[in-house]
């Protein structure tokens, strides 16, 4: 599960609910088989347990299509969805916008989704002149949809490893392409989800984490234990792949089943280095060696540099010094330094604890590079290797750093700027000059957002804890209570919901509507501190904040119940559906996107062991009942006045399993009674939350959500017929 964020909200006109679902067919009845279960003394009855059923049945099946046509039919039938649909792709082809940029020796790699196009390519362009070449071309592919997960160049900038995935499953295979032809090689290599962690000095090799081979019969959870790193040769079959570091590869090096285990080399080091990454963890393990010792994985010295209860969430080597960002002692982060083979706790201050968050360290060849915020305002510092000056980087924009990287070997970093209101783009500093300029790879969006303004305040929570809260509307807004709002929130693993530009927002603020983003604990807008007082039994806390925050926003005249929208999705759906069964009152309708409902359950399934770090386990007693405490699917209510709600999912999620939406909606149709409508939309070529959409099936989602809001608010523009 991780944040996913679409930016797409919706208008309200106050109607009757009920008559505005009269309309709609009777949701699908899903059987019931109660499974009774005993969590330390606690009797927990579960109807729909048979909906988890590997591989899925035939009735689970036939209940999702149900849902799905029934939602369906509804949706298109509403007057409006086709011409909000069209506007929300006019506002999309405003702007294009690359990601995951690179600066390889001066040429940059990255994805872009060309205007016309339906789903990112990856380009190539030899320096800031050099004339734009595509390289992969997913749109252009045979067979079923596919979508670029990763792409790693390599060190002499000849070759790109590729991973390409198919319909939003995040399943990677990697490809090989030679940048100069632009033609991909015979390597195919399966089983590569994880990426592409480094390549070889010589360029003929590259080393990738791999998921193990599920033997028939095995249980969901066996799928993502023992991920190892391999090392694939350029030209040979993948069969001959051998696994350099992990479990049982070297004895050294203990290597628990649920650790991600990463290799790392590079030709400017001397050193090698192994991580281990235990789930969704924040914090990690590494391992050093030297670099010479490389050839036999089984007998590779390793040497523990850093352990979880140094609490390092990033790490970098520049000659023999090691560079880590840690929240030891430093609630919203340090950097710290210290010599490769010496113990941690001879380590100095790089930059001690403050008051700024710091997210990020990135190692060029002339410094260290720290990203950090402050305010929610990004920053960046430049730390001279030499003398340790710290330097602040004057930045064009000021919001957020959505994108940032370094190469070790020459200076400087490019860096994406974007706010609430400015469309991103990419910018370069040189090191040797001193100077931030636009690499011209994208264009300002053509978008007026002059118009509107984003307010940042504070709320109270119940606890009297300040909770950061965004608003973004229009300049000439009235604080009458008559305002559409859609209120936004997440809340888990120390992410956190920064300012973010996305023109597709306009379908709803030039309507007069109100985007407001709570920034509650469990994120990580105040480091590990805000992280931890919305984690295990402190997650309480991210869903009060939430509800805390729909009451003020009311109370301060922006809306009213009658005409506010809540929207959460994966780790969000634990947020939305407590919401739900908390203060139903609040809200007129409720996204739940890709949710976790039933946290008790979340350990049984394929992603599930991996999140245990975060959310805890049932197999103990605290683990038990903070799990139960957030776990909307059991606690709700038969005759609750609940709002209508509309669950999505992808039918290949492999992060959150489509049943936890499907078990929520089935219970919520059975409870409510309030008149207003449950729907459960499936996407039968999609993912997790939009991870490998592609343009037409992020229009057709956004017009889809915002289309329901509609409906429920009452336009008469989205009223059945």
């Amino acid at each position: 599960m991780t944040r996913f964020v679409l930016g797409f909200a919706a208008l309200a006109i106050v109607a009757n609910a009920t008559t505005a679902s009269a309309a709609l067919a009777p949701a699908p009845v899903a059987k019931m088989i109660p499974v009774t279960d005993t969590y330390f003394g606690t009797t927990i009855v579960d109807p729909y347990r048979w909906m988890e059923t590997t591989p899925q049945s035939p009735d689970f099946l036939a209940f999702m299509k149900a849902n799905s046509d029934r939602t369906r039919a509804a949706l298109d039938a509403l007057p409006g969805r086709a011409k909000l649909a069209a506007r929300i792709g006019e506002l999309a082809d405003t702007a294009v916008s690359s990601s995951g940029v690179v600066r390889h020796h001066g040429t940059y790699f990255y994805e872009r989704t060309p205007l016309g196009a339906n789903s990112p390519k990856l380009f190539v362009r030899e320096g800031a002149t050099g004339t734009e070449r595509t390289l992969v071309d997913p749109d252009a592919m045979s067979g079923p949809r596919q979508a670029i997960s990763y792409f790693v160049p390599s060190n002499d900038g000849k070759r790109v490893a590729v991973g390409l995935a198919a319909g939003g499953s995040e399943n990677a295979t990697i490809s090989v392409v030679d940048v100069a032809s632009g033609k991909a090689l015979g390597d195919r290599v399966d089983r590569a989800d994880f990426g592409v962690t480094a390549w070889s000095d010589d360029n003929a090799k590259f080393y990738y984490l791999k998921r193990q081979a599920i033997v028939a019969g095995e249980a969901p959870t066996a799928k993502y234990f023992n991920v190892k790193t391999y090392a694939h040769t350029i030209g040979s079959p993948d069969a001959s792949d051998v696994a350099v570091f992990g479990a049982d590869v070297n004895p050294a090096v203990d290597v628990p089943p649920t650790s991600f285990a990463a290799f790392g080399v590079s030709p400017l080091s001397q050193y090698l280095t192994g991580t281990l990454v235990n789930g969704v963890a924040r914090f990690f393990t590494v391992y050093t060696a030297p670099k010479a010792s490389i050839g036999n994985p089984a007998t590779i010295p390793w040497k523990l540099a850093i352990r979880p209860e140094d609490k390092v969430s990033g790490a970098q080597i520049h000659g023999d010094r090691l560079y880590a960002l840690t929240a030891k002692d430093a609630p919203r982060f340090k950097v710290i330094s210290y010599r490769v083979g010496e113990d941690i706790a001879r380590a100095t201050d790089v930059i001690p604890a403050g008051t700024r968050v710091i997210d990020s360290i990135a190692a060029a060849s002339d410094a260290l590079y720290v990203r950090s915020r402050e305010d929610g305002l990004g920053r960046i510092t430049r730390i001279s290797y030499t003398d340790g000056k710290a330097t602040e980087i004057p930045l064009p924009v000021q919001g957020t750093i959505s994108g940032f990287s370094a190469e070790d070997d020459r200076p400087g970093f490019v860096v994406r700027l974007e706010s609430w209101t400015t469309s991103p783009l990419w910018y370069a500093y040189d090191g040797t000059s001193a100077m931030v300029a636009d690499t011209k790879l994208d264009a300002r969006s053509s978008v007026d957002f002059g118009s509107i303004v984003a307010d940042e305040v504070k709320v109270p929570a119940r606890d009297g804890t300040l909770v950061p809260l965004s608003i973004v509307h229009s300049k000439d807004l009235k604080l009458n209570g008559a305002n559409p709002t859609l209120l936004y929130a997440y809340g888990s693993y120390g992410i956190s919901t920064e300012p973010n530009f996305n023109a597709g927002r306009l379908a709803f603020l030039e309507r007069g509507g109100i985007y407001a983003y709570a920034h509650v604990r469990g994120g990580g807008e105040y480091g590990e501190e805000w992280h931890l007082a919305g984690k295990d039994k402190n997650k309480v806390n991210t869903f009060y904040d939430f509800i805390d925050c729909a009451t003020w926003l009311e109370k301060q005249g922006y809306t009213s119940p009658a005409k506010l929208g809540a929207r959460g999705g994966s780790a969000g759906g634990i947020t939305m559906g407590m919401s739900i069964d908390v203060a139903p009152q609040l809200f007129a309708a409720v996204l739940d996107e890709v949710p976790v409902s039933d946290e008790l359950r979340i350990e049984t399934t394929a992603n599930g062991p991996a999140n245990v770090p975060e959310f805890g386990s049932v197999k103990n007693q605290a683990g038990f009942e903070n799990l139960y405490a957030a776990s909307a699917y059991h606690h709700i209510v038969k005759g609750a006045k609940y709002p209508a709600v509309m669950l999505t999912t992808g039918i290949n999620d492999p992060r959150v399993d489509p049943w936890q939406a499907a078990k929520m909606a089935a219970a919520l149709s059975t409870a409510t009674a309030s008149g207003k409508p449950i729907l459960l939309r499936v996407d039968y070529d999609g993912g997790h939350g939009g991870i490998g959409s592609s343009k037409a099936q992020s229009v057709a989602t956004a017009a889809d959500e915002v289309s329901f809001l509609l409906w429920q608010f009452g336009d008469p523009d989205f009223q059945l017929p």
